[in-house]
């Protein structure tokens, strides 16, 4: 089997953890993996297959002989590194907003929207997590019946933001154990309000239109994944206090009716979609069970009956690795086959 060099850009970050986390459970066939990162976290060692590696500094020579390089440190670096592993010859699958929307870069997730991948030009780009695991859900459901609206409420946990926001959280509810009120100084926080025993409706800055550009992301994203611009969507993104895990409350309206045991046949035989739907036995998807978990979950499948053709449904999925590590490391091996 061929082995290939691959590099991860922001390495010692929640989701670069997780991206090298993955490679080695897949048995990713890889040669050589180089871990690159910024000064401050230069000279640290992280363990792979056994082996102590050295996080590198990222500069614009650190490509060099790369086949694969998964970037996970913002827009801005992207920006300026990516076509630099380009010309190096390596291909990008970036986990940033940088590419996302431009009408060159294919935007995928490989369970929904596999051919797009031919159309690469040496860089991919990985969706918002949000959006990572609504399609999965969409995509099935559309093909049959044609989606008309889509109304996603999220609640989207701490880990989305980054380390600072899941120590702001532990922080916050360890004060709050002891004495009642958290004394995290407003200059410390990572997110703009306490998070503990609360709720912020507020993921990303707000907008001109008053949506967040979060909300917005799912709104843009979820069309160009569809391919459909004709699909109506509105959607609503909400800060939790959960360290793992993104669940959204997502209300569907189809041209052509839907009943709810034809959408769970539909969704059971979805490619990495869990059913997890029993109401007798109080069975439904919730953060604690999906983290560290491959599949999106799915449940509280119900018809709306406000509407001829709604259905209501219930998503959670692991953000870290489906919404963020484990699809741009599928997207590779896609690549690879």
């Amino acid at each position: 089997m061929k082995r290939y060099n691959v590099a991860i850009v922001g390495a010692t970050g929640m989701v670069g953890i997780e991206m090298k986390k993955i490679l080695e459970e897949r048995k990713f066939p890889i040669k050589e993996l180089r871990l690159l990162a910024s000064e401050r976290s230069k000279g640290k060692k992280l363990e792979f297959s056994g082996k102590a590696l050295l996080v590198e500094g990222l500069d614009e020579n650190s490509f060099t002989g790369i086949d694969f390089a998964l970037f996970s440190a913002g827009a801005s670096i992207s920006k300026k590194f990516a076509p630099k592993a380009v010309e190096a010859g390596a291909i990008v699958i970036d986990n940033s907003s940088a590419f996302r929307m431009n009408k060159d870069i294919p935007l995928v997730a490989p369970e929904v929207n596999l051919p797009a991948l031919k159309l690469h030009q040496g860089i991919i780009a990985n969706p918002n997590c949000s959006t990572i695991q609504l399609v999965l859900i969409l995509k099935p459901i559309h093909d049959y019946a044609r989606i008309k609206r889509i109304v996603v409420s999220t609640y989207q946990s701490v880990s989305g933001w980054g380390k600072e926001a899941v120590e702001q959280l532990w922080q916050e509810t360890s004060e709050i154990s002891k004495t009642r009120n958290p004394k995290v100084k407003v200059a410390d926080r990572a997110l703009p309000y306490q998070i503990a025993f609360n709720l912020i409706p507020q993921i990303d800055i707000f907008l001109n239109n008053g949506y967040s550009k979060e909300e917005m992301k799912i709104v843009h994203e979820t069309r160009k994944i569809m391919q459909d611009d004709s699909i109506a969507i509105t959607a609503t993104t909400v800060r939790v206090p959960v360290l793992v895990g993104h669940t959204e409350v997502v209300n569907i309206e189809t041209q052509n009716k839907l009943s709810a045991a034809v959408t769970k046949e539909i969704l059971k035989e979805a490619p990495g979609v869990k059913i997890v739907d029993d109401l007798n036995k109080l069975q439904y998807p919730m953060p604690i069970d999906v983290a560290e978990k491959d599949d999106v979950f799915v449940g509280r499948i119900r018809e709306d009956e406000s509407i001829p053709n709604g259905i209501n449904l219930l998503v959670v999925g692991d953000n870290l690795r489906k919404g963020a590590a484990l699809n741009a490391v599928q997207i590779a091996e896609e690549l690879i086959k």
